[in-house]
């Protein structure tokens, strides 16, 4: 199982989703979730959810660009400087003190 890693910190198991099916499902049909989502995508959108998630916006280095929350029924802004979104239950990076310049990476 893949764990998402901070400074050596284990925050949580990831799950992938890698493929065009994968990532248009995203979190869609869920009642919660625990862990986290990495999505390879620019943006997200939380239309159809059920509940709140916070997004983490990565770029190819894994470094945080921008932490959000979104309500349901929203879409964010492209960013074209990303390439990985990690996506988790509201409140979750709050938790974890997860701020711009933070490096995550999956192991």
């Amino acid at each position: 199982m893949p764990w998402l890693v901070r400074d050596r910190e284990v925050l949580a198991s990831v799950e992938l989703a890698d493929g065009r099916a994968a990532r248009r499902k995203g979190l869609l049909g869920r009642e919660d979730f625990d862990g986290v989502l990495r999505l390879k995508a620019r943006s997200v959108h939380t239309v159809g959810m059920k509940f709140p998630i916070d997004v983490a916006v990565c770029d190819s280095h894994g470094v945080v660009r921008r932490v959000v929350t979104m309500r349901p029924g929203r879409i964010s802004m492209p960013q074209w400087s990303t390439t990985v979104v990690y996506e988790a239950r509201a409140g979750t990076f709050r938790e974890w003190n997860l701020r711009p310049g933070d490096v995550l990476e999956v192991h």
